[in-house]
C-alpha cells in the first residue's frame, strides 16, 4: 500500500487503521487522550463553561495548554466554541453530540478508577 490513510472495506463501513502513522483517526485519539484533552472532555460533561471555568476546574493546566487543547478539540468536532461579542469577549464551551459520545465511556473509566481507589480517608 502506498501514501495517504490506510483505509479498508468491512462490510458497507469505513474502517481506519489506526496502527499506521498517517491514519487521520490516529490524531483524534491522540488529542482525546493527550495530557490535557481528557480533562477537558470530562470536565465539559456536566455543563458548558467558559475558558476561565475550565482553567480553574482543570487543576495545573496553563492557559497555554488549554487553548491549544481545545484548539485541537474544536477541530475534531469534539467540542464547539460560542464567542459573546462583549469586552472583554465571553468565550463559551461545550461538548458536541460527538464530544459526548467520546466523553461518556471516559468519564466511566475515571469512576471506575476513583470507585477502586476508594475514598481518600481510607489509605
Amino acid at each position: 500500500m502506498t501514501g495517504g490513510a490506510q483505509i479498508t472495506q468491512a462490510d458497507t463501513k469505513t474502517r481506519y487503521e489506526v496502527f499506521h502513522t498517517d491514519c487521520p483517526a490516529r490524531d483524534m485519539v491522540d488529542h482525546i487522550t493527550s495530557r490535557w484533552g481528557i480533562w477537558v472532555l470530562i470536565s465539559l460533561q456536566s455543563n458548558d463553561l467558559r475558558f476561565f471555568e475550565l482553567r480553574e476546574s482543570i487543576e495545573g493546566i496553563s492557559e497555554k495548554m488549554l487553548a491549544q487543547s481545545l484548539r485541537a478539540l474544536l477541530q475534531d468536532g469534539l467540542i464547539w466554541r460560542k464567542v459573546e461579542p462583549t469586552t472583554p469577549p465571553q468565550v463559551t464551551y461545550g461538548l458536541t453530540e460527538f464530544g459526548r459520545e467520546v466523553g461518556e465511556p471516559l468519564g466511566e473509566l475515571f469512576d471506575r478508577i476513583t470507585q477502586r481507589l476508594g475514598s481518600r480517608d481510607e489509605k
